[in-house]
């Protein structure tokens, strides 16, 4: 299972990330995509915990809270859609 994290500050880094989610178990993977043209963070991560234990008790623990000056989105991913 990955774990979406959303309304992240553009300031953020992977390795802020892996810190904060580290608290709630072994961050298999952190990955922060950025815009193709400016190269730029989306504002958006998925992150990729140990067990589907760790994975839930950080999103119920972190969605809503407020981290670097936003109130972060934090659920399970959703299979990507094809265009």
């Amino acid at each position: 299972m990955t774990i979406y994290v959303g309304n992240l500050s553009y300031d953020v880094t992977q390795e802020d990330l892996t810190a904060v989610f580290s608290e709630y178990g072994t961050v298999k993977k952190a990955y922060l995509p950025t815009d193709r043209e400016t190269g730029k963070l989306r504002g958006f991560a998925f992150v990729d915990l140990s067990t589907e234990e760790e994975e839930q008790q950080a999103i119920e623990t972190l969605d809503g809270a407020n981290w670097m000056g936003r109130d972060m989105k934090v659920n399970k991913a959703r299979p990507r859609e094809r265009r």
